[in-house]
């Protein structure tokens, strides 16, 4: 038992000292920082779990809201007018490269423009204009005669470069006239739109009560966009349903109401009498109605838009012109001689389907976009996106 209890002591003696030495380490543990212990280096993946990673990686990219990059309207006119440009800046290229200033070169650049649809007289009045600046500086480099020419071309367009003014009347009224197939109701669509989002309040009228597929599509711009149209069933008075309209507008303080008509050949007087019934009526409940009445032209009917113009011009006074589908043909030339024939503003151009594809008419940049693989194509001009 003696003996025992001498174990116990001894044990709690040596638990005692080894407390102590713990205690007397302790400083030592504090100033040195163990080293630790190197990771272990990650096993290769097998070539199923790479796989898998790689499509995990490829799922999170793909649910990243990325928004897609919209191409400016600079990158959308030049596409636009890619046949155009073909017709004229790529063959008036051809023409002047290398090139001495004599008559084969005029008579060349006489046949080039008259194939892009540029016309007859405005043809004549370019070349007429150009032989006489190159007398009078005596140019001998075909390079600077080049330069003199779209100088000219732009000068032409700038003459009836205006941008439409709604917000000189309210209700500003606009009528919209123009041949079956132009895209006329489109193009309506389109500018209603447009001015939605410019916070104006827009009515649309369905004036073109002899197709039923016209008053529909107009219904549907109307749903879409949250704008009220004014219509009446199939075959009713055209001029009815616009006064109706420009009533509705008055009483509404709508800002823009844009009425659309049936489209109508040019060469059909009685049809063209209709039009003039319109504009009478409409003058009735606002004696400056309409404010503007824009002509719809496609670009792809070449000189045929000349006569159109003329015609519509001499029926209800044409304000404005929109010339659509600029991308689908290569006659877009045919905006040169509308503008120096007979000096209407153009508003508007199409040159795609989109609704930003429609846009107001810059003279400079239509040239430019013409001539750009030309004019330093590195540059592009500063424009609305």
């Amino acid at each position: 038992m003696v003996f025992s209890l001498f174990k116990k002591k001894s044990e709690k003696k040596q638990d005692s000292e080894s407390t102590e030495v713990e205690h007397q380490d302790v400083p030592a543990v504090e100033t040195e920082q163990p080293t630790p212990e190197p990771e272990p280096e990650p096993k290769p993946l097998s070539p199923d779990a790479t796989e898998i990673c790689a499509q995990v990686t490829a799922e999170s990219r793909v649910k990243q809201p990325e928004k897609p990059t919209q191409p400016s309207f600079w990158q959308r006119l030049t596409s636009g007018l890619k046949k155009t440009s073909t017709a004229i800046g790529d063959g008036l290229w051809g023409l002047f490269k290398d090139k001495k200033i004599d008559d084969e070169l005029f008579e060349d650049l006489e046949t080039q423009l008259l194939t892009a649809d540029i016309g007859v007289p405005t043809t004549l009045k370019i070349v007429e204009r150009l032989t006489a600046q190159a007398d009078r500086r005596q140019l001998q480099d075909a390079a600077a005669l080049y330069q003199l020419l779209q100088d000219d071309m732009t000068e032409i367009l700038t003459a009836v470069e205006q941008p439409l003014q709604t917000a000189t009347a309210s209700p500003y009224v606009i009528l919209m006239v123009g041949v079956n197939g132009v895209g006329k109701t489109t193009t309506i669509g389109k500018l209603a739109q447009q001015f939605k989002r410019e916070g104006k309040s827009v009515m649309l009228a369905a004036g073109d009560t002899f197709r039923a597929a016209a008053v529909e599509q107009l219904q549907v711009w109307g749903e879409r966009n949250d704008i009220p149209v004014v219509a009446q069933h199939t075959g009713a008075d055209s001029a009815s349903v616009i006064y109706d309209a420009v009533e509705a507008a008055k009483a509404r303080g709508v800002d823009v109401l844009i009425a659309d008509t049936a489209g109508r050949l040019q060469n059909k007087a009685h049809l063209m009498d209709e039009l003039k019934k319109v504009v009478r009526v409409m003058k009735k409940v606002d004696p400056d109605a309409p404010h503007e009445v824009m002509l719809t032209l496609d670009a792809g009917t070449g000189q045929n838009a000349i006569s159109q113009a003329k015609l519509f011009t001499e029926a209800v006074g044409v304000t404005g012109i929109t010339l659509t589908k600029l991308d689908g043909t290569a006659k877009g030339g045919v905006i040169f001689a509308i503008a120096d024939q007979f000096q209407i503003p153009i508003r508007y151009i199409g040159v795609g389907e989109g609704i930003d594809d429609l846009r107001p008419f810059v003279a400079k940049d239509f040239v430019q976009a013409l001539f750009q693989r030309e004019i330093q194509p590195e540059k592009q001009p500063e424009t609305q996106a």
